[in-house]
């Protein structure tokens, strides 16, 4: 199920880019598959996930992310240093394929490589994420969730305005009942 607002982009394909006084957030490119590949096989980065991926299962992401952009007007940006081009990672949006009781949804995520963290790179492309997101494609909420020890996405939730009732928390479904992330805090932003 899409959430309201979500699918009205579905017979443009998007090809347009986000700035920032930074970065930019574009499509994908055939050569962004390798240094996202090594980004995802770093166990820090993968940290609060449940394990690395391998190369097949990166490039099978990237696959995805470009069709939940034709299919809905909006996805996971690829990221890069305006002035050095570098590619760090994904910020975007992407409706949860999961069920809980806040979807159907659409959730504002990244993954940044470790050596681009701690510059505000993750806020300032969220920022932009969610101001295409609440403008251009119509959005009413944006949500986002980690686990509970995940303290550095946590801030950039914060960061960003939005806010956490604790009777929100759930239980992420795809992850095994016995790992200790499967239990997730659920942050939301409402449109201005």
């Amino acid at each position: 199920m899409v959430p309201p607002g979500a699918g009205e982009l579905t017979d443009t394909v998007v090809r347009m880019e986000l700035l920032t006084d930074r970065l930019v957030l574009r499509r994908w490119r055939p050569t962004d598959r390798e240094p996202f590949a090594r980004m995802n096989a770093d166990p820090e980065v993968m940290r609060y996930l449940l394990q690395p991926l391998t190369r097949e299962e990166s490039d099978a992401f990237i696959d995805r992310i470009e069709r939940h952009f034709d299919e809905h007007g909006f996805g996971l940006w690829a990221v890069q240093v305006a002035t050095s081009g570098s590619f760090i990672g994904y910020v975007g949006l992407s409706i949860p394929s999961f069920e809980a009781h806040f979807t159907p949804a659409v959730e504002v995520g990244w993954r940044l490589d470790h050596p681009y963290w701690g510059n505000g790179y993750a806020t300032e492309a969220a920022r932009a994420a969610i101001a295409d997101g609440f403008g251009r494609v119509g959005l009413k909420e944006i949500v986002s969730f980690t686990v509970p020890v995940n303290l550095r996405s946590i801030a950039v939730m914060e960061r960003l305005g939005m806010s956490r009732d604790p009777r929100d928390d759930f239980e992420h479904p795809n992850v095994p009942k016995s790992h200790p992330y499967r239990r997730h805090v659920l942050f939301r932003m409402a449109a201005p």
